[in-house]
């Protein structure tokens, strides 16, 4: 009896041997879940794209590490987009024709998306955003959810504004790089300034190679506004803060800055340093008690490590976690629904809250954030060269939302500024 039961084990022992060895061979032998995408490596936006990227490679090792989707391994295909909207169309071709690729994540920031949109919503797919701005809100496509915090359109001006007037501002100025992005961000702030009843003194739109703002400046501090709300590309913030360090904003101005991308990349704010003081200008992510969250420590301490052999964003806060981010949701969409159904997964996406390290997230039926999470937050404190002090508490204080806030408003923004 014991000889039979020895016997009996050592071949169940044997056959499951055996039949783990051929499942684990046969997962091995499985072609990988291909995720395609463009992302900005050279011209404006590849500071950006470069991190995000990042973000996503390290959700991608990590959920390899743990045995793939779907018992498969997650493989990305990645071409550079130029950080220009004429390449972008081609290239998410290929990825669906030649590639074949089995989910489409967008590319980075509203310009190189937008020309997408009609497509994926011919084609039925899902897109999983990256940091757009209202690209979804013409062509209204329910398979697109977006990484961004933004949440409803008017949100982002709304914040800024209500600042501005709780501080006493009454009128407004408005200074917009002429391209989609801005010109979005333009149009809400016009409309929720007409709403709050504060008149727009000064309003106008640069070309996008703009270098020399000086002129513009004097134009925008003659109308001696109350807020000026900034929306504005990378190289264009910069050489707007020189200018205003050059020539001055007036002693009125009780707040500025808003929609300013670039001041959120940390060779950018390492550059600009003391220029940077009273700006109060929307993120992402902070370095503030209030936006730590499971998984966010570990990230960091791997974003970081390959951020210097990738001589990438060093800090990486504004957009590389929303990259692992739109991984995670995308993960738990897949163990969800049990496969890759591009129609299950796009429902699953929109009726569930997804955890993630920047927090819960969940979407309108519009595929943006159904509660806004964009921060505004005023530089503080801020020296030249010096990297190290963004990854403190305290250099830039979250002033909205109410639930993340760490400070108050230092106003008017030249006393800010000193």
């Amino acid at each position: 009896m014991e000889r039979r039961t020895l016997l009996g084990g050592t071949i169940a022992t044997a056959v499951l041997g055996l039949t783990f060895g051929l499942t684990s061979a046969a997962l091995a032998q499985q072609p990988p879940i291909k995720i395609g995408m463009s992302m900005a490596q050279t011209g404006g936006l590849a500071g950006g794209g470069k991190a995000s990227q990042l973000g996503i490679e390290i959700w991608r090792d990590d959920v390899n590490a743990k045995g793939g989707l779907l018992g498969r391994k997650v493989e990305l295909i990645v071409y550079d987009d130029k950080s220009s909207a004429s390449e972008t169309p081609a290239i998410y071709s290929k990825l669906l024709d030649v590639d074949k690729v089995d989910i489409l994540f967008a590319p980075y920031a509203t310009v190189p998306t937008a020309p997408l949109m009609p497509m994926v919503k011919q084609r039925g797919l899902l897109l999983m955003g990256n940091f757009s701005f209202q690209v979804n809100s013409k062509v209204g496509h329910d398979m697109w959810f977006n990484n961004a915090p933004w949440g409803p359109a008017d949100s982002w001006a709304a914040s800024f504004l209500e600042l501005g007037q709780k501080a006493g501002g009454k009128t407004v100025a408005l200074l917009s790089a002429d391209q989609e992005f801005a010109q979005n961000l333009a149009v809400t702030a016009r409309d929720v300034a007409k709403r709050m009843n504060m008149p727009v003194v000064f309003d106008q739109a640069y070309p996008p190679n703009t270098v020399e703002f000086s002129s513009i400046l004097r134009a925008l501090k003659a109308a001696k506004p109350d807020i000026v709300y900034v929306a504005s590309y990378p190289p264009d913030s910069a050489g707007i803060l020189r200018a205003v360090n050059e020539i001055g904003i007036g002693d009125n101005v009780k707040i500025f800055g808003g929609g300013m991308v670039g001041l959120q990349f940390g060779a950018v704010m390492e550059n600009l340093g003391s220029l940077l003081n009273g700006v109060v200008n929307y993120n992402t992510w902070l370095p503030e008690p209030s936006m730590i969250n499971e998984g966010t420590k570990a990230f960091f301490e791997k974003y970081t490590k390959r951020a210097i052999e990738a001589k990438v964003d060093p800090l990486g806060y504004y957009l590389a976690p929303f990259g692992y981010a739109s991984g995670e949701m995308l993960e738990q969409a897949v163990k969800a629904v049990g496969s890759l159904d591009q129609k299950a997964l796009a429902k699953y996406l929109r009726e569930n809250e997804h955890k993630t390290i920047v927090g819960p997230i969940s979407f309108s039926a519009d595929g943006e954030r159904k509660e806004s999470a964009t921060l505004q937050a005023q530089f503080r404190g801020v020296v030249d060269k010096n990297i190290d002090q963004f990854r403190k508490p305290g250099t830039q204080v979250i002033l909205f939302p109410e639930k993340m806030k760490s400070g108050d408003l230092i106003s008017p923004f030249e006393a800010a500024r000193k």
